[in-house]
């Protein structure tokens, strides 16, 4: 399987990680690809309207995106612990932290577009601040519900690299205040799968010198 990825993406990093987690990461040929919504990506629009990574290409030829999409179907390729947990309760509450988590990623993300990414004459303070706001309050609901950890979900990893990208991105001290979600992100941030993706790069939003559409093969450093 193919799996177009970026290094600096927590959505394609959470696919990676879940990967790892499954024994299933040596079985994806992983290609790095640079994209932005100011800078398109034929190669990724080719496969994914949206124009965004991370993309699957499964052994058959079929085409998936969306990380979520993507982690559910690589769980179903193992015979061993489901991130996707069966059990209602269990499957629910992890997709709720899967949810919420990514909306951490999506926040930081429209609060770099107020800060670095946008042109500083076109940023706005407000919606910057309204974005920061969403993370703290999501942070302060993860402090107070997280579970023990004993048992690794979707959500759990959904978790840890949306905080980390967070964190590579300087974009909210998380850890402020928070002794809980700072000592369980420290225990997550152990893990083999963690420490095999780590982010790298920095975000692209002009046209290179060299044409990024065509992707470079990382199949080695990032599994």
């Amino acid at each position: 399987m193919r799996l177009l990825y970026q290094s600096h993406s927590p959505y394609a990093r959470k696919v990676l990680v879940a990967a790892h987690e499954i024994g299933l990461a040596e079985r994806l040929e992983v290609i790095h690809h640079e994209t932005s919504p100011t800078l398109r990506n034929s190669a990724v629009f080719a496969l994914n309207p949206l124009g965004k990574v991370p993309v699957l290409i499964c052994d058959d030829g079929a085409v998936l995106f969306d990380s979520s999409v993507i982690c559910e179907y690589l769980d179903g390729l193992h015979h061993g612990h489901p991130l996707f947990p069966a059990e209602p309760g269990r499957r629910f509450m992890a997709l709720r932290h899967q949810a919420i988590t990514m909306g951490i990623a999506d926040a930081g993300i429209a609060v770099r577009w107020e800060t670095t990414r946008r042109p500083e004459a076109f940023r706005w303070a407000p919606l910057r601040d309204g974005h920061l706001q969403k993370i703290e309050a999501t942070c302060d609901f993860l402090e107070a519900h997280l579970g023990d950890g004993s048992v690794i979900d979707i959500g759990d990893i959904a978790l840890a690299t949306a905080l980390s990208w967070v964190e590579f991105r300087q974009v909210y001290a998380f850890r402020d205040g928070r002794r809980r979600l700072a000592a369980w992100h420290e225990r997550m941030s152990e893990r083999p799968s963690m420490m095999a993706t780590l982010f790298a790069g920095d975000t692209v939003d002009t046209a290179p010198t060299t044409d990024s559409s065509t992707g470079d093969s990382h199949a080695l450093a990032m599994a």
